[in-house]
């Protein structure tokens, strides 16, 4: 039976790992966060790995706090790519297969047509170039690794987009939400479920992937579903970005193109709607 270790597994994508796993009988998981395994140190990494005859690592952990990185920079980039090189290796030293979670945020939003793995990078604030760094020196040390970058990903498990606009929603009468940026939503069970498809698979393929939900939405089309979904009565009013500034540029357009992983490991990706429903569907069971 392979051991698979599962990195940042207390935040949305690692508790998804843990729900969709157990389907997944034929590994043993170890799920561990910064208070059971300290990525960062690279000692620790290498004597967990080695005590727990890991074969596998998927590494969830990462600092997603996009506009606090500007002021966090060196906590960002010892999360985002030192930890990465660590488990790069690592990894590459006992002969472990790694599969780590990217972002739309290494493009710099301004193509107008779906993303595809080889387009130019051009990451806009130190978050994504944080993130880039990561996927670079996982390349570089690590020969066995997959690279999949995701967007605007939210669960049921802690904050999210989601979570907001329903809590919005419900205190507020209007809500002012972005039009203007274009993008496709990522539900993390899908996610997780992909991972483990690819790690059940009889082929490993090294190299970069992109996984979001199917579809095409803005934050404003996105938070008009989850309202009506919830039953919200609240009125949404369409803004432009420039009258919403944020400390880190965002990028306009960040649809992901998902044929790459389609074909080669024949994954039947969900539309966005649908996976929302879903989603919500437990948040209203787990309120009950």
């Amino acid at each position: 039976m392979k051991t698979i270790l599962v990195t940042g597994s207390n935040g949305q994508l690692g508790n998804e790992m843990q729900v969709a796993a157990k389907q997944f009988t034929q590994f043993n998981f170890l799920y561990t966060d910064v208070d059971t395994l300290d990525i960062c140190d690279k000692d620790a990494l290498r004597s967990f790995v080695q005590s727990h005859h890991v074969n596998a690592i998927v590494n969830c952990a990462a600092y997603t706090a996009v506009d606090k990185a500007e002021d966090d920079i060196a906590l960002c980039y010892k999360i985002n790519r030192d930890a990465v090189q660590n488990i790069a290796e690592v990894a590459a030293s006992e002969s472990l297969k790694v599969i780590h979670i990217s972002t739309d945020y290494v493009f710099d939003g301004n193509s107008y047509q779906p993303l595809t793995e080889d387009m130019p990078v051009s990451p806009l604030g130190i978050y994504g170039k944080s993130k880039l760094e990561g996927e670079n020196v996982l390349r570089e040390h690590c020969s066995e690794a997959i690279i999949l970058r995701t967007s605007w990903l939210y669960s049921s498990f802690g904050n999210n987009f989601v979570k907001t606009m329903i809590k919005l929603g419900n205190e507020r009468d209007t809500l002012q939400v972005i039009f203007d940026q274009i993008g496709t939503p990522t539900y993390a069970a899908d996610l997780a479920n992909s991972i483990l498809t690819i790690l059940s698979a009889s082929k490993f393929v090294p190299g970069t992937y992109h996984f979001s939900n199917e579809g095409v939405c803005s934050w404003y089309d996105f938070t008009k579903k989850i309202h009506k979904i919830a039953g919200i009565n609240c009125q949404v009013k369409p803004i432009e970005t420039k009258d919403y500034p944020t400390r880190t540029p965002r990028p306009f357009y960040s649809v992901l193109n998902k044929r790459k992983i389609k074909d080669l490991y024949q994954i039947d990706i969900p539309y966005w709607e649908d996976s929302l429903e879903k989603c919500m569907a437990i948040l209203v069971q787990n309120n009950k």
